[in-house]
């Protein structure tokens, strides 16, 4: 029988469980790349503006650039990890290979809280553009009840709910399926944001940054902190980890080239914003970059373009968040840690249908009656915490595993990862306290979960089925009897 102390500290065999997946390998290098580009591209830039601005002012150029700076930096540490660990779970995984299981379950928490939540808030603002290419092309809009969450004085956002559930029928039908037509959403995506910056320039007024820190480096930070929920994009790519061809290459490139594309188009749009818009009429506007585009041209015609855009971009990113939860809960009940429906795959389609349909339905109900504010927060801290985990955890397999095989290694190290730990750890700071109170309450529940279940059924505990025939019980604490 283990310890409670045992079982906290037990690790997950590098590389050991997966050689007998059920998932297909079916993922190239662009496809990856779109991942991470389409998680992140549309839920920063799209509505998150209407978030930030008020909060910053036409300092929210410094926003976006703080947030990218500190993801900058955690995108280097999850390239050296996706390669030298290319396993579905993410930053899970990455935990419970290098610091243990009862850490693997406090980032699966955070991962959980991440995704869930992320899918939710752009769901809330794809119904906000959709609302806008109605008016734009048919002169009507949807009734304020059925795109209202109950705070905000609406009985449900309808348009939210059926776009997860659109996004879920997709998935079931097979990742490669949804990973092409993920990849051309991207396309068209970049080249919305493009017309914007292009159109959106003419614009320009430099009145607009005249006062242009109103609130100081806290605005700043705090609108940073808003901001950082859009790049779980990065961790979005690694989710992929047992479906990507060529993983030790091709993840750590993905990574990489999606932070470039995406940090270029936020600072790009978000100056162009600025400059053709005050900095006060931000808040509270919906659908912010068609509405600009209206008042720059005079004509509804480049708004409704881009609502299409906008409408395009958020269905990827919704669509690109549930795929990630999925995998993540798929790794974590492979390994013990919550019921097994979450790992069942179906035979047909290669993807896991139960999970698909529990987690779909779980969003819906977010994305339909919580406001779109506090979901923006509650994934940032998520986001942050898991980001903190991954630069932590690279330090410890640095120094654990110096000779693993690794398809991409973390320049300056070790300030690299330190610089990241500080980052994440100086913008959680500047979220609001019930931010903070609530995520805490999460993971303490998510770890009476663990104790009261995960614990005894980890595919780790002695005397349990193992993940494959291969894979021996490893622990930092040693086991009564064990020979080791």
């Amino acid at each position: 029988m283990t310890t409670l102390a045992q079982q906290l500290l037990r690790r997950k065999p590098i590389g050991r469980g997966t050689g007998d997946s059920p998932l297909h390998r079916t993922i190239g290098l662009f496809p990856l790349m779109a991942i991470g580009i389409s998680c992140t591209i549309g839920t920063g830039i799209f509505f998150i503006m209407s978030q930030a601005v008020p909060l910053a002012g036409p300092a929210v150029v410094w926003s976006f650039v703080i947030a990218g700076a500190v993801a900058g930096l955690t995108a280097l540490c999850y390239a050296e990890l996706a390669g030298a660990v290319p396993v579905s779970g993410s930053t899970y995984s990455y935990a419970y290979a290098t610091m243990g299981e009862g850490t693997a379950m406090v980032v699966g928490a955070c991962l959980l809280l991440e995704y869930a939540v992320s899918a939710g808030a752009v769901a809330v603002g794809w119904s906000q553009y959709l609302n806008e290419l109605l008016q734009n092309v048919f002169g009507i809009r949807l009734p304020e009840a059925l795109i209202n969450a109950p705070e905000e004085g609406g009985l449900v956002n309808l348009p939210a709910v059926i776009l997860v559930a659109l996004c879920a029928i997709l998935l079931i039908r097979g990742t490669k399926e949804s990973v092409v037509t993920n990849a051309v959403m991207v396309c068209i995506k970049i080249g919305v944001l493009l017309f914007f910056i292009a159109l959106g320039v003419t614009g320009w007024n430099s009145d607009h940054f005249a006062d242009f820190a109103p609130y100081g480096i806290g605005g700043v930070a705090a609108g940073a902190g808003v901001i950082f929920f859009s790049f779980i994009g990065l961790d979005a790519v690694s989710t992929a980890g047992e479906e990507a061809k060529n993983p030790k290459r091709n993840l750590p490139l993905a990574i990489l080239l999606a932070l470039v594309v995406v940090i270029a188009l936020y600072i790009g749009v978000a100056l162009v914003a600025i400059g053709a818009q005050p900095a006060g009429q931000f808040e509270g506007q919906e659908a912010g970059l068609a509405a600009i585009l209206a008042q720059v041209v005079g004509s509804s015609w480049p708004a409704t373009v881009l609502a299409v855009g906008a409408v395009i971009s958020i269905f990827s990113v919704t669509l690109v968040t549930l795929y990630g939860q999925t995998r993540i809960l798929f790794a974590m009940s492979r390994d013990g840690m919550i019921p097994k429906i979450f790992a069942k795959v179906n035979e047909r389609t290669r993807t896991p249908v139960q999970n698909t349909l529990i987690v779909s339905g779980v969003v819906a109900v977010l994305a339909g009656v919580i406001p779109i504010t506090f979901l923006a927060e509650m994934t940032s801290i998520g986001t942050l915490a898991a980001f903190l985990v991954v630069s932590v955890g690279l330090i410890i397999l640095r120094r654990r595993e110096p000779d693993l095989e690794r398809g991409f290694k973390v320049p300056l190290y070790p300030i690299t990862p330190l610089l990241s730990i500080a980052g994440c750890i100086w913008i959680i700071t500047q979220l609001r306290p019930i931010t903070i109170i609530v995520f805490v309450i999460w993971v303490v529940a998510f770890l009476a979960f663990y104790y009261f279940y995960g614990r005894r059924r980890s595919a780790l505990e002695p005397g349990n089925a193992p993940l494959s025939a291969d894979v021996p019980f490893t622990t930092t604490v040693r086991v009564e009897g064990d020979r080791r």
